[in-house]
C-alpha cells in the first residue's frame, strides 16, 4: 500500500508542480479573514497547498502518508512545516486543537466508516469556533459511474483507486452534525464541492 501511494504522489507532483488549489487559495483568504491562525491539513502532500497559508501568517501542521511527499516538503520548507508520518485513519497524532483543517481531495478516498471517523477526528481536533474546509469530488465529474462499482456512489478506477462521488444530499447527511455551513461548487481537475464547518458549541 505504501508503494501505490509514492507512485500516486509522484503522478500529482509531475502533474501539479507547486501550483496551490483554487480552494486552497479560497480556504487561506477565508482562514485569513476569521482569525484563523494554526491550521491542519490532511494529506499535505508535498505542501503545494501550503504555501499560500503560510502567506496568510498561519502557522501550518500536515499529515502525510507518503514519505517522500514529506521529504520533498520539509526541504522546500524547512521548519515552517510540521508535518506528521502517517495514514489520517490514524488520527488524532497530537492533542492541539487547531482553529482551521484543511482538506483538499482527500476524503472521498476513503470507504463509508474510514468517512464517518476521519470527519468526527478532524471536528474533535478544531478549536472552540473553528472551522474546516474540505474539497470531494461530485457526481458531476465525467467519471462518476467509471470502473468497478463497489457500493453505492463508489468505484474504483484509475488503476485501483477507490472514490466515493458526493451530492448535495450525501453532503448534508455526513457533514451536517458537524456544523455544515455551506456547500459550494467549485471546478478544479474536476468538478468539486468546497464545503465548510463551523465548530460552534451551544
Amino acid at each position: 500500500m505504501e508503494e501505490f501511494w509514492e507512485k500516486k504522489f509522484r503522478e500529482k507532483q509531475e502533474m501539479w508542480g507547486f501550483r496551490p488549489t483554487i480552494s486552497a487559495i479560497k480556504a487561506a483568504e477565508f482562514f485569513s479573514g476569521n482569525r484563523v491562525k494554526n491550521v491542519l491539513i490532511p494529506g499535505i502532500g508535498y505542501g503545494r497547498n501550503a504555501q499560500v497559508f503560510i502567506n496568510k501568517g498561519l502557522n501550518v501542521t500536515g499529515i502525510e502518508i507518503s514519505e517522500t511527499a514529506i521529504d520533498l516538503a520539509v526541504k522546500n520548507f524547512g521548519e515552517s512545516l510540521k508535518i506528521y508520518h502517517g495514514s489520517v485513519k490514524d488520527m488524532p497524532f497530537d492533542s492541539e486543537r487547531y482553529d482551521g483543517i484543511f482538506c483538499h481531495a482527500l476524503i472521498h478516498l476513503l470507504d463509508e466508516a474510514e468517512r464517518a471517523e476521519f470527519i468526527k477526528n478532524c471536528y474533535d481536533q478544531l478549536a472552540d469556533n473553528g472551522y474546516m474546509v474540505f474539497t470531494l469530488i461530485s457526481k458531476a465529474a465525467p467519471t462518476y459511474g467509471q470502473g468497478e462499482r463497489l457500493s453505492d456512489d463508489r468505484y474504483e478506477q484509475f488503476g485501483g483507486v477507490q472514490m466515493y462521488f458526493y451530492d448535495i444530499m450525501s453532503i448534508e447527511m455526513e457533514f451536517g452534525k458537524y456544523g455544515l455551513i455551506e456547500i459550494q461548487p467549485i471546478l478544479e481537475n474536476y468538478p468539486f464541492y468546497l464545503i465548510t464547518c463551523n465548530k460552534i458549541l451551544y
